[in-house]
């Protein structure tokens, strides 16, 4: 009788009991008593859901197109906002609103000798065609931006970002 109040006390405390001793010999029990959670489940299923859906979706191009390290998930998110500050103008997803010819999609990349990553740097950096340069010592000046002037690193992770977004068919990636 001892160990089947053992067994219920640790029922209580543990939720539930596996077994208990009948006659020197252990049996399983086929029925654990487990508490009514129905309401709290309930609750924060409710509660836990919609943020627990946000995060999923926030990070779901990181989970569609993993990225090597946190490092470079940051230089990709650092790379997206330069982006959007700078180019998204004329290349909204990629595209070129101004000359379609010259996409940021690997096959117009690959076309007009672009397609690697100092490439497109140097393009960034000091103009093509009616791509205006945004390098701080651009020249000449009517190939150059008039607008502000981007560093050196920033050139380089959006050359990075460009690069890892026409690999990969240009994914939305979100800045937030």
């Amino acid at each position: 009788m001892s160990l089947l109040l053992s067994c219920a006390s640790a029922r209580t405390s543990n939720l539930f009991c596996s077994s208990q001793k009948v006659n020197g010999r252990e049996r399983e029990l086929q029925y654990p008593i487990l508490p009514n959670h129905n309401k709290d489940l309930n609750f924060l299923i409710k509660k836990l859901a919609p943020p627990l859906t946000a995060v999923l979706l926030a990070v779901s191009p990181i989970i569609c197109f993993p990225p090597e390290s946190l490092g470079q998930t940051l230089d990709i998110q650092r790379g997206a906002t330069l982006f959007n500050r700078a180019c998204i103008g004329c290349h909204d997803t990629g595209g070129n609103i101004i000359q379609p010819v010259a996409t940021l999609f690997t096959k117009d990349l690959e076309r007009n000798g672009v397609d690697t990553e100092e490439e497109i740097y140097r393009v960034t950096y000091f103009g093509k065609g009616r791509m205006p340069g945004f390098g701080e010592k651009c020249t000449p000046r009517g190939q150059c931006t008039f607008g502000p002037r981007l560093q050196d690193e920033e050139i380089k992770l959006l050359a990075e970002f460009v690069k890892f977004q026409a690999d990969k068919g240009w994914p939305n990636v979100s800045t937030d």
